[in-house]
């Protein structure tokens, strides 16, 4: 008992002093920076998915409409016993639109680095899900996991929607598929939702929307570091701004500092000018093709694409067999 106490204290060390080596390395940069993924503690969660009813977020609304055809064609594409891996889970709402409609699922595994929120969500779904056993996992998706329950005549296939595929730059988003073909294994398939290349106007609309819910998210980094780290973030003096980018094709998410300014994190100090910014989160869009040579670049095989009517959205279903 006492060793597996042990274990845990050392694991919650060595996870703050990530996140704090993560934080002074990215504000210590020349462009200062933080980590996308440390959006996501229970608050962030709750403020993302406060954002994913918007709206102007119209990733999630066109992806919701997608999802029970996209798992009926499944179905009639993939046969016998699966189980079903979902990096970056969140609140789990998607997930049920396609097992609602997949046959043969006998394990279904949520993976999210907010652990406390995942384990909630869990259990209301353990309730609803009678048939199909659930494993919540508390992990970050970018390293390679080893699964549970591994059986190799069971096939197993990836979800990854909502398109935070595009909040890693192309080369990046290459090396984390290649992880998800080895966390998955051989012969598994993968369900990734993508964001596609539209007019500059409705992308910005999507992430500056009126009710100001993404600023509160994005502030919530400051807030976190705050919380977690002892920083001394004056958050009235940051203000959220997103624009899209044309050349890099992606939205870029920053936080710029309103005066001249010094912080603190767990005692090493920052200095900011006025009109210096953090750099938060990108957002990658894609077009089919460009997704594609992404893909199969990182040792996955097409199989099969879609797109809403008005090419909001794309789901690209990947086999990494021959």
């Amino acid at each position: 008992m006492r060793t597996s106490i042990l274990k845990k204290i050392r694991a919650v060390d060595t996870a703050k002093n990530t996140y704090l080596e993560d934080v002074l390395h990215g504000l210590g940069r020349k462009q200062k920076s933080l980590p996308s993924k440390y959006f996501y503690d229970d608050a962030g969660v709750k403020l993302f998915d406060e954002i994913c009813r918007l709206d102007e977020y119209y990733l999630y609304h066109t992806e919701l409409r997608m999802l029970p055809q996209i798992s009926q064609e499944l179905s009639q594409m993939i046969s016998g016993e699966l189980d079903v891996i979902e990096f970056g889970a969140g609140s789990l709402i998607k997930i049920r639109l396609l097992l609602e409609h997949l046959n043969g699922v006998r394990h279904y595994m949520p993976i999210d680095i907010a652990g406390n929120y995942l384990r909630k969500a869990t259990s209301q779904l353990r309730d609803e899900l009678n048939d199909i056993k659930v494993t919540p996992i508390e992990a970050d998706f970018t390293n390679t996991i080893k699964l549970p329950d591994c059986d190799d005549d069971i096939t197993r296939m990836g979800f990854f929607p909502g398109s935070t595929i595009g909040n890693f730059s192309p080369t990046q988003s290459a090396f984390l598929l290649e992880k998800f073909r080895k966390s998955l294994g051989g012969n598994s398939w993968l369900l990734v939702g993508v964001d596609t290349k539209k007019s500059p106007s409705i992308l910005h609309r999507a992430y500056n929307d009126g009710a100001g819910i993404t600023a509160m998210f994005n502030k919530n980094l400051l807030l976190r570091i705050n919380r977690e780290l002892d920083g001394t973030f004056d958050i009235d003096q940051f203000a959220h701004y997103a624009f899209y980018n044309i050349q890099e094709g992606r939205i870029e998410m920053h936080l710029v500092s309103l005066t001249d300014q010094k912080v603190s994190v767990s005692g090493v100090r920052f200095s900011f000018q006025r009109g210096e910014s953090i750099h938060t989160e990108n957002s990658y869009k894609y077009s089919p093709e460009e997704f594609s040579k992404l893909a199969e670049f990182a040792g996955w095989r097409i199989k099969r694409q879609w797109q809403d009517e008005n090419q909001l959205f794309s789901h690209h279903l990947l086999y990494a067999g021959l």
